[in-house]
């Protein structure tokens, strides 16, 4: 075996024992889950935690309300109830974006209005909302997407004078900094998700974040079932939340970093010219800036706009030659318009940039940027050696002769 070979032609690989696992171990959430567990609390329907987190959640994003919930989704469902979207309105939202918050407008009996997104980091394209809305759309949906960011003041500047209302999905991006404030808190009402997979996490979850009161009070009454709330988060679930919260600025800070290592290593790889790369850094254009100025992305699955015709791979090649390496690397989201019927959605114009992205988006999974230097190396690494045998992946595996 020849060990500079890519995992996929018998060489070995970068990371032989794959990406890391997520949730990485956490003695500070081992600590709150034993506590909650010691005092009985894991078992109680009104403990201390879930009413402690929202506080936290609160005061963490300068806001004066949070409400938690089981799931994002809901999260975003709540949160369209709450600006009274229902059967016959319109919701705004990016082309380009999780497919659970396009069926949500659905279960409401509303109709996405499908928004082309900007061609530097495929994000919901501002320039383009206006012609969007009608008399008949009552909320813009503005999701931030592997470690982009929405423009949300501009989108708020065209849809506060009419009356339109925003929900700011930061479900990829607790931590971020928007033009010097956290990213959910720019929007009428910004939600979170605590899902398996995400920064925060405690396998599912979700919350709301709230300025105005009137807007709180009535998502608590949409998931208000009597005495007991409609789909609530756990004891145990908030108590594993609570210490995570506490260090997101930290780690937010701490992936930012490794991102930039990843981009600014010289020499940078280049996946274009005759002699190939050479040390380490990624040759794909990251879907957001690198923490510049009063903006500092989340780096949720960091998103890179990969060029196939550059690299000299089809884009599900590259991603199954960098998985056997062991860096997790994945296609990213269908567009919402792709495949399915017209008559699902409204389109406001073409939607170029968001089939570019439905064909070119790749995903970094993030557990990989929470390790050391050397971990996150580790990465450019595997691209550079994929690149370098680009010609021998693309060969065909040879027919096994009948007669041997």
């Amino acid at each position: 075996m020849r060990s500079e070979l890519p995992a996929l032609l018998g060489g070995t690989p970068i990371r032989p024992d794959g990406p890391p696992p997520w949730p990485l171990p956490d003695p500070d959430v081992q600590t709150a889950l034993y506590a909650a567990v010691a005092s009985g609390a894991w078992g109680q329907y009104r403990g201390e935690h879930v009413c402690a987190l929202e506080a936290e959640l609160a005061a963490f994003h300068g806001v004066p309300h949070a409400l938690t919930c089981a799931t994002g989704t809901l999260a975003v469902e709540v949160g369209l109830r709450a600006l009274r979207v229902g059967p016959g309105d319109e919701v705004a939202m990016a082309a380009y974006d999780y497919e659970s918050n396009f069926l949500t407008v659905h279960a409401l009996g509303a109709k996405p209005v499908l928004v082309d997104v900007r061609p530097d980091n495929w994000q919901l394209d501002e320039t383009k909302l206006e012609a969007a809305l009608t008399p008949l759309t009552k909320a813009v949906l503005c999701s931030h997407l592997h470690g982009g960011l929405v423009n949300v003041p501009a989108v708020l500047a065209l849809a506060r004078p009419r009356g339109v209302g925003v929900i700011e999905d930061a479900a990829q991006a607790p931590g971020a900094v928007l033009d010097g404030r956290p990213a959910g808190t720019w929007g009428d009402i910004g939600t979170l998700s605590f899902g398996g997979s995400k920064l925060l996490t405690a396998g599912r979850g979700g919350a709301l974040l709230f300025a105005d009161p009137a807007l709180f009070q009535r998502a608590k009454g949409h998931l208000n079932r009597g005495v007991q709330q409609l789909a609530p988060l756990s004891e145990l679930q908030a108590a594993a939340l609570r210490p995570q919260l506490r260090k997101l600025h930290e780690a937010t800070a701490w992936r930012a970093k490794r991102v930039r290592e990843l981009f600014q290593s010289p020499p940078p790889l280049r996946a274009t010219g005759g002699s190939g790369p050479g040390g380490v850094g990624l040759p794909f254009p990251p879907l957001a800036p690198l923490g510049a100025g009063p903006n500092l992305p989340a780096f949720y699955k960091l998103g890179l706009q990969y060029d196939p015709a550059a690299f000299g791979l089809s884009r599900e090649l590259f991603a199954k030659a960098l998985r056997a390496e062991g860096v997790a690397f994945d296609a990213g989201f269908k567009a919402l318009h792709v495949g399915r019927s017209p008559s699902r959605f409204r389109a406001a114009g073409a939607l170029d940039h968001a089939a570019d992205a439905h064909a070119r988006c790749v995903v970094l999974h993030h557990p990989v940027l929470s390790l050391a230097p050397a971990d996150v190396r580790q990465v450019a690494e595997a691209v550079a050696k994929v690149y370098r045998y680009r010609d021998e992946l693309n060969r065909p595996a040879p027919t096994p002769d009948p007669e041997s």
